[in-house]
């Protein structure tokens, strides 16, 4: 089994065999400062990222190769990395990086013993000529995909501070087979996994907390019951709300202890706040009008959530100690779907306008709403990413349903990937490792 098709198995492989050592040269890190990237025209740093050089030197090597595409892919996934042409350099044996236009250059490495591998990155920056820091992973020569993308997210963080998500994953739902079923991919479209195999509908995929379960809702049984599939182990999946009526959409605590889901069982959709085993704790909401689509804020002390109560679809906001609720959008007669940033500033939610649905932000304090998305066809599902820098959404284009992705100020915004038949409600996991 490749190690990216069990969050749970790769997390315990990474935790057994990999190693990580990180340098600073000498008095950087106190002078370093990170790329802000949510700001909105700042221009792509543009990194060069060579072949990676084997024990004796070499740089032409398939493997060697491989690596160093690995990294371009994982850095411009991020959205503010522009790869430099490696044909513009390839054969040069001392390239003249500022002449090319380089702002910094990874220089890695790799060893193989058997079946161990060693993988080394050194970010350099062009104009000082110092290295900014060094990363070194040890892992079995067949997590050679994983350990490059462990390394792309420590460059990230040499750039922004904060790990990159190249290493996370994306649930969604796909009509490949001809059924709605569930699936999971990483973020650049590869190993796709079948979830769920009802042959009926199911929807909206959420993950737990620490990502090694996934919930979904299915119609299998003639009723809109809730499901949870250990992601470790696939085939076990086990039934966390079977009641009469809507059992819908789970927002996990971030404890991993509790969630938040919508039940109809006394007649009117309600949230209701269960524990992992989908007993009932509470009763959130009452009869006021309609309440789906919960999202937690990252404190785990509130979450937001569409109502009609005002007599069309707003999102709001709850305090789960007092109880109290506040709209949060007024403009519109239909906010839904939203999602609570990790950083804990923000709400992205569906947005109807003129006919069509694009995605929009609104800080959590309240105010002017910004639009993320743009162009023709229409914008449905948000989902941020671990980081809260990018979001990922379902686009229907053209009779055709794809997810694509944007960075949080509106910029970059394009395909994640393709794949066969239409993909809807992407959600984006936390951080595998």
């Amino acid at each position: 089994m490749n190690p990216l098709q069990s969050p749970l198995r790769r997390c315990a492989i990474f935790l057994l065999f990999l190693v990580n050592v990180f340098f600073f040269v000498p008095g950087a890190s106190a002078e370093r400062i990170y790329l802000d990237i949510a700001s909105s025209g700042v221009r792509k740093l543009v990194v060069a990222v060579p072949s990676f050089a084997d024990a004796s030197g070499d740089q032409n090597t398939a493997t060697g190769r491989d690596l160093a595409r690995l990294m371009e892919e994982g850095l411009q996934f991020h959205g503010f990395v522009r790869i430099l042409d490696p044909r513009r350099y390839e054969g040069q044996p001392r390239p003249d990086w500022r002449g090319l236009g380089a702002d910094y250059v990874v220089m890695g490495n790799y060893t193989l013993a058997g079946e161990r591998m060693t993988v080394a990155g050194n970010l350099f920056d062009v104009m000082s000529g110092d290295k900014l820091a060094a990363r070194n992973y040890k892992g079995s020569s067949g997590q050679r995909e994983d350990i490059a993308l462990r390394l792309v997210d420590a460059m990230v963080q040499e750039f922004t501070g904060e790990p990159g998500v190249a290493g996370s994953s994306i649930a969604f739902v796909s009509d490949k087979t001809g059924r709605k079923e569930i699936y999971i991919a990483d973020v650049f479209g590869r190993h796709v996994r079948q979830i769920t195999r009802h042959r009926h509908l199911c929807v909206s995929p959420r993950f737990t907390a620490d990502g090694k379960k996934l919930a979904y809702t299915s119609y299998h049984r003639g009723n809109q019951d809730l499901y949870l599939t250990d992601l470790d182990q696939n085939k076990k999946t086990r039934t966390l709300s079977r009641r009469r009526g809507m059992n819908l959409a789970p927002a996990f605590s971030p404890d991993n202890r509790t969630a938040v889901v919508t039940l109809s069982k006394d007649g009117n959709p309600d949230l209701y706040l269960i524990d992992m085993e989908g007993n009932i704790i509470r009763r959130l909401t009452k009869r006021a009008g309609i309440n789906v689509s919960p999202s937690f804020s990252p404190d785990g002390g509130a979450i937001c959530f569409v109502s009609d109560r005002s007599g069309s679809p707003q999102v709001y906001i709850m305090n789960l100690q007092t109880m109290q609720v506040q709209r949060l959008t007024f403009k519109g007669k239909e906010n839904v779907e939203p999602s609570w940033s990790p950083r804990g500033d923000k709400i992205v939610y569906t947005h109807r306008v003129e006919g069509r649905y694009h995605i929009y932000t609104v800080p959590v304090s309240g105010g002017a709403p910004a639009r993320v998305t743009s162009g023709s066809g229409s914008c449905e599902a948000p989902t941020w990413s671990p980081d809260g820098r990018l979001i990922a959404f379902s686009r229907e284009l053209n009779g055709k349903m794809e997810i694509y992705i944007v960075q949080a100020n509106g910029e970059g915004m394009r395909p994640m990937f393709a794949l066969e038949g239409n993909q809807s409600y992407p959600r984006w996991s936390p951080r595998l490792y």
